[in-house]
């Protein structure tokens, strides 16, 4: 089992991807205790050099860098994700279940499939971040 992370923790995603976004809204909006810090690297201010990740690595996977600089990928970027919710939760029950090792490796294989097709998704239409829209006159 990875180290349990140091919060806040970072967590990068792509803006762009619908299923991407849409999953990061949901963990805005649960309860966190502020733990969390989303930075979405589809932004075109996004720079990657501070963190030493490439932005392709970034793209190829989710990553998630706690207070301390312990960086975690994929599925592990999952698992410190729900490690910012309380166990009694569906997501502190997800953040078990996937270090179980038969759940971990259909985990691993269904995020290894869902990053390979990822690129082929839909992308979002708009960006609205911040909760509102800029509506264009004509």
């Amino acid at each position: 089992m990875p180290t349990p992370p140091a919060f806040p923790l970072t967590v990068f995603y792509d803006g762009a991807c619908s299923v991407c976004a849409a999953e990061m809204a949901v963990y805005r909006r649960k309860n966190h205790g502020g733990r969390l810090v989303f930075v979405d690297i589809s932004d075109p201010a996004f720079d990657p050099s501070p963190w030493g990740i490439t932005l392709e690595a970034f793209m190829a996977q989710m990553h998630a860098i706690d207070r301390d600089g312990r960086a975690y990928r994929g599925v592990e970027g999952f698992w410190a994700i729900w490690q910012a919710f309380p166990a009694s939760t569906f997501y502190g029950l997800l953040g078990t279940l996937v270090m179980l090792p038969g759940f971990n490796l259909l985990a691993r294989l269904g995020y290894r499939g869902f990053a390979r097709i990822r690129r082929y998704l839909p992308k979002r239409a708009s960006r609205c971040d911040g909760g509102t829209c800029r509506m264009d006159r004509h």
